[in-house]
């Protein structure tokens, strides 16, 4: 019969380390799946704040603390402190060496630079949709209108913004997986100048409804070019609706170089 030997000292460690159930920095041994569980969590707390933030929620100059966050949240510390780093890395939010954020104010730059790229990004995404549109996706688009158009934007927001992420999502359907996500994110971080818009200049939205109109016209009948301008003027027309409003000496030079290169047809 074999006899057990003496074990080594890793060999005598319980076999789960996580026992107490606390988040721990990933500690040598840890598993990978629990790393990554750790990791999904925090992207989640991340993506809660994200949406909290644009969606203004959580507006410009709040603060943002990270153990009365954690508590909101139900979640530990160590998923708040990445999820707070990321918002940094993205320009959401200024974290202070006390721990103490705040929402970062809404800087003209920003918005100018998001809209360039929306602009030329976005023109790409519907001329080329607009070589294959379908009588179902002419169907579909058109039903996304119509919900925007029957909901009060200040009494019903978030069914709205989710109408009208479906409009746009459909007029770009036709481009690859990595373009379809670079989109995604600008009209993520689109939506708090978009709500802003709608605070500034409510009488607009009834041409901004035309435009969406135009758009989806211009889709039905495989015109690429035209949904191109329809597509550039609308965007371009609410950054600088809000730049209007927020900093009026700012002069968009991206938003309206991206303009100019779209509403000419040049390539």
């Amino acid at each position: 019969m074999i006899r057990s030997r003496n074990k080594s000292p890793e060999e005598q460690q319980p076999a789960d380390h996580s026992s107490d159930g606390q988040a721990q920095a990933v500690p040598a041994g840890e598993s990978p799946a629990a790393a990554a569980g750790g990791r999904r969590l925090a992207l989640d707390v991340h993506g809660r704040l994200r949406t909290m933030i644009l969606s203004g929620e959580l507006p410009p100059g709040s603060v943002l603390l990270q153990a009365e966050m954690a508590r909101k949240l139900g979640v530990s510390r160590t998923p708040m402190r990445e999820a707070f780093r990321l918002l940094q890395e993205e320009g959401l939010i200024d974290a202070r060496p006390d721990q103490r954020a705040r929402v970062r104010a809404v800087d003209p730059e920003d918005l100018d630079a998001v809209y360039g790229a929306r602009i030329m990004l976005e023109t790409l995404a519907v001329s080329m949709t607009a070589k294959s549109f379908t009588a179902e996706d002419i169907e579909r688009m058109s039903g996304a209108l119509k919900r925007m158009q029957g909901l009060a934007v200040d009494e019903q927001p978030d069914e709205w913004h989710t109408a009208h992420h479906e409009f746009h999502s459909i007029a770009t359907q036709a481009v690859g997986p990595h373009l379809q996500r670079m989109l995604a994110s600008l009209g993520e971080h689109s939506e708090r100048y978009i709500r802003l818009a709608q605070l500034g200049a409510p009488a607009s939205w009834g041409k901004a409804y035309a435009e969406h109109e135009a758009l989806l016209e211009a889709l039905r009948t495989s015109d690429p070019a035209e949904a191109a301008r329809v597509v550039a003027r609308h965007l371009a027309r609410t950054a600088l609706s809000v730049l209007a409003d927020i900093a009026p000496e700012y002069e968009p030079v991206a938003t309206r170089t991206a303009l100019g290169i779209a509403g000419t047809g040049q390539s």
